[in-house]
């Protein structure tokens, strides 16, 4: 009896599918890697100088005026960030806390962290406000273009928000301006305002050892008005260090809760966690750590921007078969093959193009349709969007096939191709096996993460019988538009902390919200940099 098309495609999307062994075994497999890569010289788990002792006092008493950037994947983001206190603060569960700032595209300030409490969430009192934001999409050209156009083009708008803001906020002309940068990519760090880029994706050009805080500082002064005055740069981390830092200030902590993980999922994926310095190869060390005054180096934790996306995390996935042909596919076809394994399975810039290369191949090679005959989009490299795909949804009948319809004409095929409700089911049900997948292996990840940096006891003996909730700050659309891998990573987090450690266990890990938290980020760490001690460490 011939197979009917909803068993070819059940057994069609079997090497994607992911279940809770598979995270657990996973889990387990991450651990030892992330372990191995922080304590080996690779390009992962690449330390930012500055102690977790410093940032969370900063989160108590940290107030004043920062100008910050945001160097993003697809965006430039300027503004001046303003830290509150606890004192001045004032509760806003609505979601916002006004418009900041008289001029251009200015941001509004949403509660960046969500702690919750038996079951519900409690928002915290907003205690940043963000001013004279505004946000530049960084364009292919600008991508390809050499280094010094590109900082030319940045400092140009730093320059736009300093003008914008200098009458305002009374900025002397006479005083650099001290700046946090926020940049989503490797580099290595020799200070905490010291930065040299190692490596770069997502389509830029940059030259290794570029070494990024001079550059900012050349192409705003090349591109500034006389009257304002110059910056410093005082303070660089990665996005998902930066994002760690603003959900530390906006969660708070209690002897029960604790602010633990910032998590990338966007454009790009990366995490970040404070580590023990003596977890890290020597010659990570940076060259000068800043601590709180008095503060041992012997056993001191600094935040850690892991890299998880990097090919070091490859093994254990590939040893547990979750890395499948369509994924090498896919990497094979990048600027650089192979770069990137974690990202490209769990990441924005290539969800939706891992999805076409799934559908095509069951077009052409399970349902025997001519490959020549598709809709001339469904065959261009990202013909099919992440976005697209992030909200194709079966939510009423006929949708889904109406929206492929339109997104890919029939008429732009050949010999009559024709879509089918069984073609959008099958588009459905590969972007749900992708998103599932996704979920399953951020989950394993993050709670190995979680126990490499001793939030989380290796297993149920070691547990403590209080509770204790542990929150992982999460921002970018692909984590919160991607199907519905928010509320699944969540759940395989529960499911694998209930496998581990028991159904009674008062330990829980929960996926909070810290969005903007990358020029909220590097705010903060101009802050925490003014009030710590640079010890020589290496």
């Amino acid at each position: 009896m011939a197979a009917t098309q909803e068993q070819l495609l059940e057994k069609f999307l079997e090497p994607i599918q992911i279940d809770l062994n598979t995270c657990h075994a996973l889990t387990t497999g991450f651990y030892d890697c992330f372990k191995a890569l922080a304590a080996n010289p690779t390009d992962q788990f690449l330390p930012t100088p500055i102690s977790d002792a410093i940032l969370r006092p900063i989160a108590d008493t940290g107030c004043g005026r920062n100008l910050a950037i945001d160097i993003g994947g697809t965006n430039l983001r300027v503004g001046f960030i303003e830290l509150l206190g606890k004192q001045d603060s004032h509760v806003k569960t609505n979601g916002t806390n006004g418009t900041n700032g008289t001029n251009g595209t200015n941001g509004t300030n949403g509660v960046n962290g969500v702690a919750h409490t038996n079951g519900s969430s409690y928002a915290p009192a907003s205690r940043i406000r963000r001013l004279f934001e505004k946000s530049w999409p960084i364009d292919n050209q600008l991508k390809d273009d050499n280094a010094e156009a590109l900082f030319r083009w940045i400092g140009r708008h730093i320059a736009e928000v300093v003008n914008d803001a200098h009458q305002e906020l009374g900025l002397s002309s006479n005083e650099p301006l001290p700046m946090g940068v926020t940049f989503s990519f490797p580099s290595q760090q020799h200070s905490l305002a010291e930065a040299t880029v190692t490596s770069m994706g997502k389509g830029f050009t940059i030259a290794p050892n570029t070494d990024l805080g001079a550059s900012l500082e050349k192409g705003y002064a090349e591109s500034k008005p006389s009257h304002l005055p110059d910056i410093k740069v005082t303070a660089i981390s990665n996005d998902s260090v930066s994002t760690l830092v603003s959900f530390i200030y906006n969660f708070g902590g209690t002897t029960d809760q604790r602010a633990s993980m910032g998590l990338i999922l966007g454009t790009g994926s990366n995490a970040t966690v404070p580590l023990r310095l003596s977890l890290l190869h020597q010659s990570k060390w940076p060259k000068n750590i800043n601590v709180l005054n008095g503060e041992s180096l012997s056993n001191v934790k600094i935040a850690v921007n892991t890299e998880w996306s990097i090919s070091g995390t490859a093994p254990p996935m590939r040893k547990l078969g979750l890395i499948t042909p369509w994924d090498d596919q896919l990497s094979a076809q990048n600027e650089k093959p192979g770069f990137q394994p974690l990202e490209y399975m769990s990441a924005g810039r290539y969800l939706g193009e891992l999805g076409r290369i799934m559908l095509v191949d069951y077009i052409v090679n399970i349902l025997q349709i001519s490959k020549e005959t598709l809709p001339a989009g469904l065959l261009e490299r990202h013909g099919l969007s992440t976005t697209f795909l992030s909200h194709f949804k079966p939510l009423e009948h006929g949708r889904l096939l109406a929206s492929l319809r339109t997104e890919f004409p029939e008429s732009t095929g050949k010999g009559g191709f024709v879509w089918t409700e069984h073609l959008a089911e099958a588009l459905y049900k590969i972007a749900k096996a992708i998103e599932v997948r996704a979920a399953g292996i951020i989950a394993a990840g993050t709670l190995a993460l979680l126990t490499l940096s001793e939030e989380l006891p290796a297993n149920a003996t070691e547990a403590e019988a209080t509770s204790k909730e542990l929150g992982v700050g999460y921002t970018g659309g692909c984590i919160v538009h991607f199907q519905d891998y928010l509320a699944d990573c969540q759940r395989f987090i529960d499911e694998l902390m209930e496998k581990r450690f028991g159904s009674t266990s008062a330990f829980r890990v929960v996926l909070s919200p810290c969005h903007d938290g990358g020029i909220t980020g590097a705010g903060i760490l101009v802050s925490a940099a003014s009030v710590s001690t640079k010890t020589e460490a290496a």
